[in-house]
């Protein structure tokens, strides 16, 4: 069995004395009410005066009259999502107006993320190339180009960012929101987390059980399994919400893929089909930069549509399009959004820190090519329609320039206060099973299950989630054990 996660002494060592007693100077930034400062924490715990790393604070204060209940960070996941960014577009307007009313909403970028000293790797241009590249190798040849990419981008990444790449990890991340917890003067953190960020909140309460407050996990990942089952883990999921997706296109007379008599089955043997035609002819996509959607882009393009399901219409639409009007605009625009490119062809970091964040939390899923020929069976089993492109892009983190730092661990998170760890049942990107198996490490966690389907659940549309999670928010109520919502 891996180790659990062993916490750190509740006394804060005299060499981050000076980290624990900054004050925060707020600024006003973005929309009316919003406010941001930085603040410094150590690039490496084990050395604080080797250099410091400053991270991106924002905020926005509680709306109401009621009693302040402090502090509450969201982080939206990835990991390389922006926090600043989620507060701002979202939870700092669309969280339920109770929950606003009485807490300070609060977000940091983590280290290497969006404006926190971000990771930075290939440009634009490059972007487009490695987006592009063919991640179903059919001949050695287009094996080799995928491994060159792979190098590539893991070059660059080293080339650019050499003194960020050793100090990017989940437990360092964690460590950093402890001293933002200080600087805002809470005794205890209260946090949101969605997909990654159920990792990260779930490393700060096994680091910090005392300093653990209202904690919720939703969409959570399971820190006890290798990369290689995580992947795996993944395409199953991806594989689940497809299914659903298949069984909902039928039900539509603009689906491209069959009819009503159409079985999930032959749905995914016609995608998968549509797929090879275009990794032999992409198609136009209307791209000033001379992109065309080729097989890579319009899986991602796919993949994208999985997480939520009001999506699914915009997903027919847009294979209507590619399928049968020979215009593959809307499913590049899918895959754009994904990658998080905008019209000027300019990427976020969230592609760069995804990778520099994972690749030091875990050894990588494979030592390289031929371990990822051997594990095709096992991928296309969980997803006939997805498992071979993302076995391949499993290869990712094999030619980082940088040694992984973790390792699979539990984490129990003993002394910790009630913590809410949510599953949804068709989660397409963090599959039900890691949920279970979280709730079943936390020692205080209470598991609340969403049988539906989109990837996290808080905010989607179940009124019997919200209430729950609200409860536990502004009373400290948990969920009884086993709730489930549908």
């Amino acid at each position: 069995m891996e180790a659990a996660l062993a916490a750190l002494p509740r006394a804060t060592p005299s060499a981050l004395a000076p980290y624990y007693s900054q004050h925060l100077r707020w600024h006003s930034c973005g929309a009316p009410g919003f406010q941001c400062a930085t603040i410094r924490a150590p690039l490496d715990y084990a050395a604080p005066g080797a250099g410091d790393v400053r991270l991106a604070v924002a905020r926005k204060k509680a709306t109401g009259k009621g009693r302040p209940l402090g502090s509450l960070l969201v982080n939206p996941g990835g990991p390389g999502g922006s926090a600043i960014g989620y507060l701002q577009q979202y939870a700092g307007v669309g969280y339920p107006a109770a929950v606003r009313a009485r807490y300070d909403m609060v977000a940091v970028d983590p280290r290497g993320v969006a404006r926190s000293e971000p990771v930075e790797c290939l440009d634009g241009r490059r972007m487009d190339a490695y987006t592009q590249t063919d991640l179903t190798p059919d001949t050695r040849k287009e094996e080799d180009a995928l491994v060159a990419a792979d190098k590539r981008f893991a070059e660059s990444c080293g080339a650019h960012s050499a003194r960020l790449l050793r100090h990017v990890s989940t437990v360092e991340a964690a460590r950093d929101m402890d001293i933002v917890r200080a600087a805002l003067g809470d005794r205890k953190l209260n946090y949101v987390g969605a997909s990654y960020g159920t990792f990260l909140g779930a490393t700060y309460a096994g680091l910090f059980p005392e300093r653990a407050g209202r904690l919720v996990l939703d969409g959570a990942m399971d820190p006890a399994l290798d990369a290689r089952r995580l992947n795996l883990d993944q395409t199953a999921g991806f594989e689940t919400a497809f299914q659903a997706f298949a069984k909902d296109c039928v039900r539509h007379s603009d689906c491209p893929l069959g009819g009503r008599r159409t079985t999930p089955a032959q749905v995914g043997d016609h995608l998968k089909a549509f797929f090879r035609r275009l990794d032999a002819h992409p198609v136009p996509a209307g791209d000033k930069d001379g992109r065309r959607l080729g097989e890579s882009l319009a899986t991602m393009g796919v993949i994208a549509a999985m997480y939520d399901e009001s999506t699914w219409q915009e997903l027919r639409e847009a294979l209507t399009s590619a399928m049968r009007e020979n215009d593959g605009a809307r499913l590049l625009a899918l895959a754009d959004s994904y990658y998080e490119r905008d019209a000027s062809g300019s990427y976020s970091n969230l592609m760069m820190a995804n990778a520099a964040v994972n690749c030091l939390d875990l050894p990588p899923a494979f030592t390289g090519p031929e371990q990822v020929e051997k594990a095709l069976p096992a991928f296309e089993k969980a997803s006939p329609v997805f498992g071979a492109g993302l076995a391949w892009a499993s290869l990712n983190c094999t030619y980082w320039p940088v040694r992984a730092t973790g390792e699979p661990h539990r984490i129990e998170a003993r002394g910790a206060e009630p913590i809410v760890v949510v599953g949804t049942t068709r989660d397409p990107a963090t599959p039900y099973r890691w949920a279970r198996s979280l709730a079943g490490q936390l020692v205080s966690a209470r598991l609340l299950t969403y049988a539906g389907d989109g990837h996290t659940a808080y905010g989607r549309g179940s009124a019997c989630i919200d209430t729950a999670i609200n409860t536990y928010l502004l009373h400290g109520t948990p969920p009884a054990a086993g709730k489930r919502c549908s």
